[in-house]
């Protein structure tokens, strides 16, 4: 649905994308994210046509928008970070003026109309003036013309700042209500939001891709950066006696636990050694029973901030690392195909 290739946009000196290029696929809901400047919203405006690139390429359903711009942006709906609302309009008067922007037959617009401004909450405020608004209405009233047309894409900039919680689920439900239907990009700097409605996840750092995949895989680039928590009956004294030994662990920390006679244990191992069995095994002996063993998985905060830390050329590098090391585990699980 949308092709990004080799997308450049330079303003002078400044590189403010570096050769991006992504896929994004029917009915996917893509997170963009990136610390300020990286370049997230100089790309989400030139996906939408609204400044040109550099250089590169974007194809959206299958139209250049460099070649076919007119038929390029019929295809996508857009809400900017602040909503593109006229404030002396009432709110049907302004969406009724989108449609006729967006060309939408006379015929088709109370429908598809009365339609949006059901999904999207704002039937209530249809005659009222949107200076008269509150900043989540305002919001909402955004999204609702960025569906007008029923378009192929919609791209969303910080879609649910102002939004009390209650309306922030409203809208969530209405961004996965939307995937069925419509490819969706999102860009936000509330990370548990991301989180929780996309499937795939892009983080870029100074105009550069470092990382790219499933919601459901990213922790699985930070494998030795997993932690594992233990509750255990003993002494710090006996704990570091027991766990001295064992050379592959990195890091120990010991904290107070949350029962009495019990402390609270985190250990992080060298690279991708698993120490769980040998970890039971040492405290057995050593008569430190383990009440509770987890691995904690790196949270979408954790992997943010590791990525976007360093430089991109180092993070590209170890990410290409990962993926490697990666693919070799699987094969080494599943066996190669030629061998069986």
């Amino acid at each position: 649905m949308i092709e990004v290739k080799n997308l450049v946009k330079r303003y002078g000196n400044h590189l403010a994308v570096d050769h991006l290029s992504f896929k994004v696929e029917k009915g996917q809901i893509l997170g963009f994210l990136g610390p300020n400047g990286a370049g997230k919203s100089t790309t989400m405006n030139m996906i939408t046509g609204y400044i040109s690139a550099t250089e590169g390429d974007i194809v959206i359903n299958g139209y250049n928008m460099y070649e076919e711009p007119e038929e390029a942006k019929k295809c996508i709906g857009y809400l900017p970070e602040l909503p593109p609302v006229y404030p002396d309009m009432t709110v049907l008067e302004y969406l009724y003026f989108a449609a006729q922007l967006k060309q939408v037959p006379k015929e088709k617009q109370k429908h598809m109309i009365d339609e949006i401004m059901e999904k999207t909450k704002v039937t209530d405020v249809s005659k009222r003036l949107i200076k008269q608004l509150s900043k989540g209405y305002k919001q909402r009233v955004g999204l609702a013309q960025a569906l007008i047309g029923n378009p192929e894409v919609v791209i969303l900039d910080e879609p649910t700042v102002g939004l009390d919680p209650m309306q922030i689920i409203e809208i969530r439900d209405l961004m996965k209500e939307l995937a069925k239907n419509h490819t969706v990009i999102i860009s936000s700097h509330i990370l548990s939001e991301i989180n929780a409605v996309c499937d795939t996840v892009l983080i870029i750092n100074k105009g550069k891709i470092v990382l790219s995949d499933s919601t459901e895989r990213l922790s699985e680039h930070f494998k030795g950066k997993n932690d594992l928590t233990l509750e255990v009956k003993a002494t710090e004294q006996q704990l570091k006696a027991a766990l001295d030994p064992i050379s592959e662990i990195s890091k120990l920390q010991i904290e107070e636990g949350e029962e009495k006679g019990l402390i609270r244990v985190l250990v992080q191992a060298v690279g991708e050694c698993d120490l769980r069995e040998r970890i039971f095994f040492t405290l057995a002996e050593a008569k430190c029973p383990i009440y509770t063993m987890s691995i904690k998985k790196m949270s979408l905060e954790d992997i943010f901030l590791e990525m976007t830390k360093e430089e991109p050329e180092k993070q590209i590098k170890r990410g290409l690392k990962r993926s490697i090391l990666s693919r070799n585990q699987k094969k080494e699980e599943t066996g190669n195909v030629s061998d069986l």
